[in-house]
């Protein structure tokens, strides 16, 4: 709700008194009265960047919504990425692990064929040695591991999902859209589970006048 109610505020300036009304408030985002409303934001640096980046290319009359989209479309693209390193790291731990599970077992039989003359006792706990490294590699990939990898993607995929509402409201706006109408339709890209109603978003569009 909060990246709405600041575009939504940012679009409605430029609509009415021009793009170099927020200069100020771009060159300077942590001093910016519009900002410090929004402490949430301002402490993502990527999401305040990137509004503010995209701000300037429009001070700089790049004002064509398909250049402006593919620049915004790329540099999401390349902070997405980065951003997924962590989880590609996790998963790869996750994917090998089976195979050193596969190694420990053949590791524990060759040492129950080393001992084959050795009493069924022994044999059966260097037996049960080698099953375990199985299962262990097994255990860690699917039941620990694994589950840790996909949580972190949906994570990032969610924070990715933040930063679309930025594009597609700014891009709006660039088609001609009324500041409402940007909004709204960046409230579409808003994750079903926290996305605000339509009422919600314009009560909250109604009280920023006032909080401004």
């Amino acid at each position: 709700m909060d990246i709405l109610c600041l575009l939504f505020t940012i679009t409605k300036m430029i609509k009415s008194k021009g793009i170099l009304v927020i200069e100020a408030h771009i060159e300077n985002p942590a001093e910016s009265d519009i900002f410090q409303q929004y402490p949430r934001i301002l402490k993502d640096h990527f999401a305040t960047d990137f509004i503010c980046d995209t701000l300037r290319m429009l001070s700089m009359n790049l004002d064509d919504p398909h250049q402006v989209y593919d620049a915004m479309e790329a540099q999401l693209d390349k902070h997405h990425h980065e951003a997924m390193k962590p989880h590609e790291s996790l998963q790869t731990m996750a994917d090998g692990l089976p195979a050193i599970g596969i190694v420990a077992a053949v590791l524990g039989v060759i040492k129950t064929m080393a001992s084959v003359t050795e009493p069924p006792e022994v044999l059966g706990t260097l037996i049960g040695g080698a099953l375990t490294g199985t299962f262990l590699g097994v255990f860690l990939a699917y039941l620990l591991v694994g589950p840790f990898a996909n949580r972190l993607k949906q994570i990032l995929d969610e924070e990715h999902q933040f930063y679309l509402i930025i594009r597609d409201v700014m891009v709006a706006h660039l088609n001609g859209n009324a500041p409402q109408v940007s909004v709204e339709i960046g409230r579409g890209s808003v994750p079903t589970r926290v996305q605000p109603s339509f009422f919600e978003l314009e009560e909250a569009l109604n009280a920023e006048p006032a909080a401004a």
